[in-house]
């Protein structure tokens, strides 16, 4: 029998250089490249050795990464080619700084890490004519110089979604269902799902069922194979102002649903509605934290902030606040909905802090609503919520397209990366709010600016 010839493709060899950025997002990233090679250049250990002191998680991937190569160069140094955690295919290096002619610091008039670890993928360029050399990295602005200079570079792409568009999908609905369908959802409650659709749905999927001027809010419910009838609730004085929160609410009220993803843009209320749920089932946990990430103005640390830490911290959680206030501002200052509020915020019940200072507590018996949450990467996504103990419930709420961190966008954040692996999980809810709900000036923000 004669051999396949091997494609071109196959052939074809590869170097992927990593650059600090994805070191710091994954310092697992050197294992994800399959069969190839991998450079970490000198400068990538200069710039991590910035990061290995601090509590956040780009703190901790530094210190594994660190530790990673230290284990690498037990038996030989770094500068010869290793095999990648014993495979027989994938070798690794640490390549030292030089550059071979085309010199990037000249080109771009400075001097920095980013233009030395150019002219080090320069020089294995020069080196492996006969592999194709690729700069990976979550700096836009570095692929932009890289590829300016004959260089193929690409973003860290393993936990990226490819389809950030079925994210951002409206509420479904499904139109032209029998009136004698939707008469038998509200009067049972449940409708076989072979009723509605030829194919299942994903569970907790939320849906608008119609016809003509008859319809119907359900759920499809995936461990009983039926739709169910979604009925309109009130959390703590907030009542849904359209169908997108009014699954909201359903899902955020539900004790069996303990992880849900709100996604939208501003203006919707998936703050507003995750806090004021959290205060109509107070009861029912020991507390309720509130936490976002903090992501310093020019890129600087808050320590260059003046006053205390409460001061330097605030601007950061007013949003937070702002949505509690307008809770408690529903009632007067006599009623026991306001009082129970101010006494739940003295007594430590109810929590607002950033982020950081939840990071490594217990999270049992607790209401945990993390906003914001765009602006995190996948595994801090996982790193909290493989801390949830009993009886503990995680609010995701963000807006993938409103990133405020330099190396993410909509296709790799946490947020996007968290609904795309829960969205079929009887245990968890995606819901996706649209329509605006602040007022009618933010609406028109929203749809014209």
């Amino acid at each position: 029998m004669a051999l396949k010839k091997k494609t071109k493709v196959q052939e074809e060899k590869k170097i992927f250089i990593l650059d600090t950025s994805v070191i710091l997002h994954d310092h697992n990233s050197v294992n994800k490249f399959e069969e190839h090679d991998v450079v970490i250049p000198i400068t990538v250990l200069e710039e991590l050795d910035n990061f290995k002191k601090g509590n956040e998680t780009i703190n901790f991937e530094a210190r594994e990464f660190i530790r990673f190569l230290d284990n690498k160069s037990k038996e030989s140094t770094l500068q010869d080619w290793r095999p990648i955690n014993g495979r027989t295919t994938g070798r690794m290096l640490v390549a030292m700084y030089e550059h071979n002619g085309v010199d990037a610091e000249k080109i771009f008039g400075e001097e920095k890490p980013d233009h030395k670890i150019l002219n080090t993928a320069l020089v294995i360029k020069h080196k492996y004519p006969d592999h194709k050399i690729i700069l990976v990295t979550k700096d836009i602005n570095l692929r932009l110089k890289a590829k300016s200079l004959g260089l193929f570079s690409e973003d860290f792409k393993n936990d990226k979604i490819e389809n950030a568009d079925l994210l951002k999908e409206p509420i479904e609905t499904i139109d032209g269902i029998e009136h004698e369908t939707i008469d038998k959802i509200y009067s049972d409650g449940f409708v076989n799902f072979k009723k509605i659709s030829k194919h299942e749905p994903l569970s907790n999927q939320c849906f608008i069922l119609k016809n003509g001027s008859s319809s119907v809010l359900a759920s499809y419910n995936s461990e009983e194979k039926v739709y169910t009838k979604i009925n309109k609730a009130t959390a703590y004085g907030i009542k849904a102002r359209n169908a997108e929160q009014v699954f909201a609410l359903n899902v955020l009220l539900n004790p069996a649903i303990k992880l849900v993803a709100l996604q939208g843009q501003s203006g919707t209320g998936k703050t507003l509605l995750a806090l004021a749920s959290a205060l109509e089932q107070r009861r029912n946990y020991k507390q309720v934290f509130l936490a976002r990430p903090i992501i310093p103005l020019n890129n600087k640390d808050i320590g260059y902030l003046p006053g205390d830490i409460k001061s330097k911290l605030n601007p950061y959680m007013e949003p937070l606040w702002d949505n509690l206030k307008m809770i408690q501002n529903q009632f007067e200052q006599n009623d026991s909905e306001f009082k129970a509020i101010a006494q739940m915020i003295e007594q430590e019940k109810l929590v607002i802090q950033p982020l950081a200072y939840i990071r490594g507590r217990s999270i049992s018996n607790i209401y945990f609503i993390i906003d914001e949450a765009q602006n995190l990467t996948p595994l801090e996504v996982k790193t909290i919520i493989t801390r949830a103990g009993e009886n503990t419930k995680i609010i995701f709420t963000g807006d993938i397209n409103q990133i405020d961190t330099p190396y993410l966008d909509s296709h790799s954040n946490g947020l996007s990366y968290l609904i795309d692996k829960i969205k079929n999980h009887p245990l968890c809810s995606v819901i996706n709010l649209q329509k605006g709900e602040r007022s009618e000036l933010a609406n028109l923000a929203n749809d014209l600016l």
